[in-house]
């Protein structure tokens, strides 16, 4: 059943995780991103650094790529802040001309056969409205199935899905769509990942004999999915005709709090627990960076600075841990009744993933092993 995959935007969160994915399945796989992905598999693959915003450059780099069957693309461009990138309108074109840059020269030289697509729980109607420090958002229906019809708001989402849909029917390829919660896994320098987060704060708290407190104002239930569960249900939606043609919720299968974590990531992590101290990480970890680059010199880490360890994903840390909220935000589930129906069954354990993935990032010195 394997094929030759595109993954565009192999160096992000989700697409560094198909690339494993694909790899472990044998597939032959082409990933596109400026930067290579650090995978685990030791399987061979091919990397195509191109700027998915230069349509020259991609007409030349998926011009040559013939052999291409399928395409998962993960690829997203946010703006300085995240959070008010969300409506932009400058942000939904340019993650729609993106996706055009890879698709008009792929699909004229390749015989394409299936395309995954990403989006999130914000094509349910949540909008962001930022309100002093705290950014507030609108309810949305719950859970949120995928036969619900389209919340008519500004977003990128349904320029890209529109798009992928008239192709499809031009060209003759499948395509699936994925929706998943909150991701994790150990990708640094991303928009929207919190493990990192997590590590550099632990770490600095340590450094400085601060408690590892816990930095929101309130603590609400929340959904995640593991970046390993994503990218296997990618995998699994190129041979499985019930998926094509289809959107899919996706989370781990239980509910969980940041905040009811906290003790069990300070025992994990081998800081001292605290009472909880808000702090608005967006601003503390930034204004922590010599200290960062001490603990660097100090435990003998990657000479990678805070900037680049946590990308964009220190603001939607602070979306997540409820900072400056004093009410709660209103709940965000979605059913994933489809996909299991469809045969994708897969879970993990939450508590047991993030310190999985805060393991890697020990291993691999971006963060301190435990006191």
């Amino acid at each position: 059943m394997a094929g030759t995959v595109l993954v565009v935007g192999a160096s992000g969160l989700i697409g560094t995780a198909a690339v494993d994915a694909f790899l472990d399945a044998g597939w032959d796989v082409v990933a596109v991103s400026r930067r290579k992905p650090e995978v685990f598999s030791t399987r061979a693959f091919t990397h195509l650094p191109v700027d998915l915003q230069d349509e020259q450059a991609c007409q030349e780099a998926f011009g040559q790529l013939g052999g291409v069957t399928h395409v998962v693309y993960t690829a997203v461009y946010e703006m300085p802040g995240l959070i008010p990138g969300w409506t932009d309108p400058r942000q939904m074109e340019t993650n729609r001309r993106m996706l055009r840059n890879v698709v008009e020269p792929l699909s004229r030289v390749a015989r394409l056969e299936h395309f995954t697509l990403l989006q999130g729980t914000k094509a349910y109607g949540i909008q962001p409205t930022k309100v002093g420090d705290a950014v507030k958002l609108s309810p949305m229906r719950i859970p949120a199935r995928e036969r619900h019809p389209r919340v008519d708001h500004a977003n990128f989402y349904w320029l890209q899905e529109d798009y992928i849909r008239e192709k499809a029917a031009q060209v003759g390829f499948a395509w699936t769509i994925f929706r998943p919660t909150i991701v994790i896994g150990p990708n640094v320098g991303v928009a929207m990942n919190t493990i990192p987060v997590i590590g550099v704060y632990a770490a600095l708290c340590r450094e400085e004999g601060v408690p590892f407190a816990y930095p929101g104002h309130l603590a609400f239930v929340r959904e995640a999915v593991d970046v390993r569960l994503i990218a296997r249900a990618c995998v699994w939606a190129t041979h499985t005709k019930a998926a094509h043609g289809e959107h899919f919720n996706l989370t781990n299968g239980e509910v969980f709090a940041w905040r009811d974590l906290w003790p069990a990531l300070a025992e994990f992590l081998g800081v001292e627990p605290g009472p909880d101290r808000p702090a608005k990480l967006a601003e503390h970890l930034p204004s922590r960076a010599a200290v960062w680059d001490r603990i660097v010199d100090k435990h003998g880490l990657r000479k990678l600075s805070m900037a680049q360890i946590l990308g964009e994903s220190h603001h939607s840390a602070d979306l997540r841990f409820g900072y400056g909220l004093k009410e709660p935000p209103p709940p965000v589930f979605v059913s994933t009744v489809k996909i299991k129906q469809a045969g994708f069954t897969e879970t993990f354990d939450t508590e047991v993933a993030v310190k999985h993935w805060l393991g890697v990032l020990m291993d691999r010195r971006i963060i301190p092993k435990r006191a």
